[in-house]
């Protein structure tokens, strides 16, 4: 299944990342990459009640990693295929400055 993820900041041009079926990720190891990613970039959780869901964790995730992660094609690729996996949808847009995300 081909999917797309794509990233907007406000100031720069969005970041639209496809996916081959080839690149498709195994669901816990994208659960894992997106936890490693969370705690290394000392990100909160968005709700008050300290609960953080999946696309809460995509978002934040983005948010964090800003416009300089994004041009990295490498860390990119690995975003999107983490955030295809563990929302499961075929196109997801994340909105990193109103941490909003849209399938």
């Amino acid at each position: 299944m081909r999917s797309q993820v794509s990233v907007t900041f406000k100031s720069v041009p969005p970041v639209r990342i496809e996916l081959g079926p080839e690149q498709a990720l195994d669901r816990e190891a994208a659960r894992q990459w997106l936890d490693t990613q969370f705690t290394e970039m000392d990100c909160e959780p968005l709700r008050a009640t300290g609960k953080l869901l999946m696309a809460d964790r995509v978002v934040v995730v983005a948010q964090a990693a800003g416009p300089a992660k994004f041009a990295d094609p490498v860390w990119a690729l690995a975003f999107a295929q983490s955030a295809s996996a563990v929302l499961g949808k075929q196109v997801i847009n994340v909105d990193a400055d109103t941490l909003s995300i849209t399938y």
